[in-house]
């Protein structure tokens, strides 16, 4: 094995949500890179003298491959100069961070020992902060521009996540929205799901001391829906699906075990706390 190393780490959108392993790591490198948030560059840069933004390879309307390209020949480059090198990366990062996965891929191939550890990701702030579990009923996951660029078959009785809403379509780097792309999703979902089927447009938290942001609002009024910085579109599912008779009676005491008939589905499910009485008997019966 090669002198020189790599440690890529999550660290989820602010300090209190990074592990003890990756604070570690973070600490003890000989050179640290990072894409963070404000209060997790604040740490990161107390934390390490030798820590350096990659920030900087941004540019308005720059290709966003350009710049993933150019981080990881600087990150690598500090690699090959026999460091122990560390790169951060808010959130989980291996979750559409695409350096983070060319630059495992590539030390790996050269020799260098390399390894990414998990963080915190925005799919784990939603479920903790909207109250969803992906368990109940299932859960698919896509980023919005490939949800629209490849024909997709999905289930509407599972929930379903959409990454990165404010950008489909756009491959620059850009600071504004694009509400063309968004529209032309919503229109794609149309085709799934009622006008009045209620989504919500969530926000993670990068300050432990502010909540998160959750806009519910009906599907049709998604393209005028406020906008962050990398929002997540959740849609709850549709209806419970029918139970397939022949597994009950290959599986009877399932039928009498199974806590999940006794929790109906309501429009906003797993969100029952936001329902008066007279909407959830009406979604009962």
């Amino acid at each position: 094995m090669k002198k020189g190393s790599l440690t890529i780490v999550g660290t989820g959108f602010h300090p209190r949500q990074m592990t003890i392993e990756s604070a570690d790591h973070i600490r003890n490198a000989e050179k640290v890179y990072f894409v963070a948030t404000s209060l997790i560059e604040q740490w990161i840069t107390a934390s390490n003298s030798s820590a350096e933004s990659l920030l900087r390879f941004y540019g308005n309307n720059k290709n966003r491959l350009t710049t993933y390209h150019e981080m990881v020949d600087e990150i690598m480059s500090a690699v090959r100069q026999g460091k122990r090198v560390c790169a951060a990366f808010y959130g989980h990062p291996g979750i559409f961070v695409y350096p983070s996965h060319v630059c495992i891929a590539t030390a790996r191939e050269e020799g260098y020992e390399a390894q990414m550890l998990p963080g915190v990701s925005a799919e784990d702030c939603l479920v903790a902060d909207v109250g969803m579990d992906p368990g109940y009923l299932g859960c698919q996951s896509y980023e919005a521009t490939d949800f629209l660029s490849f024909p997709r078959s999905f289930d509407c009785h599972s929930a379903l996540i959409i990454w990165q809403i404010a950008h489909v379509g756009v491959f620059n780097f850009e600071f504004e929205p694009n509400r063309f792309g968004l529209k032309k999703l919503t229109e794609k979902l149309l085709e799934h799901y009622p006008a009045q089927h209620e989504v919500c447009v969530y926000l993670a938290s990068v300050d432990p001391h502010v909540k998160h942001q959750e806009y519910w609002m009906p599907l049709s009024q998604l393209p005028e829906a406020p906008l962050g910085c990398s929002p997540t579109l959740y849609v709850p599912p549709l209806a419970s699906p029918k139970a397939d008779p022949e597994f009950y009676k290959d599986f009877p005491e399932a039928e009498s075990a199974d806590s999940y008939k006794h929790f109906k589905m309501t429009k906003r499910v797993y969100r029952r706390d936001l329902l008066s009485p007279q909407k959830e008997l009406a979604t009962k019966a």
